[in-house]
C-alpha cells in the first residue's frame, strides 16, 4: 500500500508542476493575442504612402530592369 501512495504523491506533484506550466502557456498566448489585436507587432510606425508619380517612377524602374533582364537572357 506505501508503494501505491508513494506512486499517487509523485503524480499529484507533476500534475501540480504541469497546471503550472499551463497557466504559463495560457499567459503567453493570452500575450500574444493582445499584440495582435492592437496592431502593434513589433513597429508603430504608420504605413507609408506613395503618390501616384512616386508609384509611377517605381514602376517604370521595375520595367527597365526586367527589360534589361530580358535582353541579358536572349543574349545569352
Amino acid at each position: 500500500m506505501a508503494n501505491l501512495e508513494n506512486a499517487v504523491n509523485v503524480l499529484v506533484a507533476e500534475q501540480k508542476t504541469l497546471q503550472s506550466q499551463l497557466k504559463q502557456v495560457e499567459a503567453a498566448i493570452s500575450a500574444l493575442r493582445l499584440v495582435s489585436q492592437n496592431g502593434t507587432s513589433g513597429s508603430d510606425r504608420p504605413k507609408r504612402i506613395l503618390s501616384v508619380a512616386a508609384r509611377r517612377r517605381i514602376a517604370a524602374a521595375q520595367r527597365a530592369r526586367w527589360a534589361k533582364y530580358k535582353a541579358q537572357k536572349k543574349a545569352a
